[in-house]
């Protein structure tokens, strides 16, 4: 795992936001176009290869076995379940809430987009949220955040399914408090409670009382966890922003999820009020402030403008023509945020582009970014998303990044599990040190196809050296791919393969 780690209806290409069609890297080709439905199928099941527990019978990525049956037991409770957040055996819950809460959100927009995917959706998002369960109940006046412990996990090359490092429980109470990795647990537990609100109504109730008891766990012991857990969680996962961004994030999700006026009363008051041009695990500003603006753009409530105007801000911050723009691009015309892991910031800032599209497009609205007009039109008639088609292999290089789509995709990412022969092919266990010199330094492409996993991309330059032993761009990761899915759902509901 890496540290930190959208005129005229006859012309397509200008039928979306300003913003989206400046941003699109190719233009709209007349012939063709990525075959969308395999990717969002792809981009789900990608999830089960990084399930920990007792899998199921279902399981379609069957060179996965279980792992991490005893987590939690330091601790003396159960805490199996959930996710490896990369190309490793650690279970850190803040970006895994962050993962589940992107999932939920791109249900709850684009659902009705996904076809039988649903079903792989919902069971996504459950996988996560029944562990985080478990995570908020367990223990009075604790919430478990991780289980294993980072640093001697990073220092083995070996499958989760031949564990045998300490599986050391984290937690943040009263005293050692962690208001961020609460905030964003209580805004994925929220988001997924409306997912389920329908279909499984015992267990939305569930979600969003558990979601209630977190938030204000969250609110009430204020603190970083990074501050709390130290080396647990930093450099890997620090809360490099601070907590009031997850407090918001957090407080929108209750507020949308219970229409209960003390949330809306709690962010008003936080001041949170920070610019920013990025969206991520960490950093959930930009996110909470599209979330609140469709309270103005979709209900016409005008006591969420203020939030509407930051997000405007953040999409003048990306738009490359906006006169305030900080977003650089690649030559190939990707997005290029940060050197590690890129891909990350594709995903979700084309994920939040793509819905404050939606959301105009509810009420007709356009906005300016200095004398730049982003006009809005109809989505169903829009260019392709911005970084979509580049990771699906419109790019220089002709490479997809998501593993298993097309012809040309990573062969040697950066995932133990990947990288070494399964169970049923070798059923003897790898030890710790044994992985490194057959399976990790080796040239050789990985053993098994992790399916749908999007690596963190290529670098400034469009390149891509499809090494394993280069994490900031041949690692995959939870949240790489949760973001996508809901621009791929729009795409697939869109356009035929």
């Amino acid at each position: 795992m890496g540290m930190g780690k959208r005129v005229s209806s006859s012309s397509p290409c200008l039928l979306f936001l300003f913003f989206f069609f400046s941003l699109v890297l190719l233009g709209c080709p007349s012939l063709g176009h990525p075959n969308y439905k395999d990717a969002l199928a792809k981009s789900i099941l990608f999830f089960q290869g990084q399930r920990s527990g007792r899998l199921p019978t279902g399981q379609q990525i069957t060179w996965r076995s279980n792992s991490g049956l005893s987590d939690g037991s330091l601790a003396h409770v159960d805490l199996t379940g959930g996710y490896y957040d990369a190309g490793d055996n650690v279970k850190f819950n803040f970006p895994m809430a962050y993962t589940t809460t992107m999932l939920s959100w791109g249900t709850l927009e684009y659902g009705k987009r996904m076809g039988p995917e649903i079903q792989s959706a919902r069971a996504a998002i459950r996988w996560a949220t029944d562990y985080f369960i478990k995570c908020a109940t367990a223990t009075p006046n604790t919430l478990y955040v991780g289980v294993g412990d980072p640093t001697t996990d990073h220092k083995c090359w070996e499958r989760s399914e031949d564990m045998d490092t300490a599986r050391t429980v984290y937690s943040v109470t009263a005293s050692k408090p962690g208001s961020d990795v609460a905030g964003e647990t209580a805004a994925a537990l929220a988001a997924a409670s409306m997912v389920f609100r329908k279909v499984d109504p015992k267990y939305s109730r569930l979600l969003l009382a558990t979601a209630k008891k977190v938030m204000q766990f969250a609110m009430q012991y204020r603190g970083a966890y990074s501050d709390s857990l130290g080396s647990a969680v930093c450099p890997f996962y620090c809360s490099y922003s601070g907590y009031k961004d997850e407090l918001l994030w957090g407080a929108a999700w209750l507020w949308r999820a219970t229409n209960d006026a003390s949330y809306l009363n709690f962010l008003q008051t936080l001041g949170a009020n920070d610019a920013t041009d990025i969206f991520s695990w960490d950093n959930k500003l930009a996110g909470a402030r599209v979330l609140l603006a469709r309270r103005t753009l979709v209900d016409n409530d005008k006591r969420f403008e203020s939030f509407k105007q930051q997000a405007e801000d953040f999409m003048c911050r990306i738009i490359p023509n906006s006169p305030s723009s900080s977003t650089s691009y690649t030559q190939g015309g990707l997005m290029f945020k940060l050197a590690e892991s890129n891909l990350q910031y594709v995903t979700s800032i084309t994920f939040l582009l793509s819905t404050y599209a939606k959301y105009m497009s509810a009420s007709k609205y356009s906005f300016n970014c200095g004398n730049v007009k982003s006009q809005l039109f109809y989505l169903k008639e829009s260019c392709k998303a911005t970084g979509v088609d580049y990771i699906l292999g419109e790019n220089p290089l002709k490479m997809s990044y998501m593993v298993g789509f097309g012809a040309n995709f990573p062969k040697r990412i950066h995932h133990r599990g990947s990288s070494i022969p399964s169970k049923a092919s070798h059923p003897q266990a790898f030890g710790c040190d044994n992985g490194f010199q057959s399976f990790f330094y080796t040239s050789n492409p990985n053993p098994n196809t992790l399916i749908g996993a999007i690596v963190g991309g290529p670098n400034q330059s469009d390149g891509f050296p499809d090494d394993r032993t280069d994490y900031s761009h041949s690692e995959p990761a939870t949240y790489i791919n949760a973001a996508i899915v809901g621009p791929l759902a729009y795409l697939a509901g869109s356009y035929s393969s």
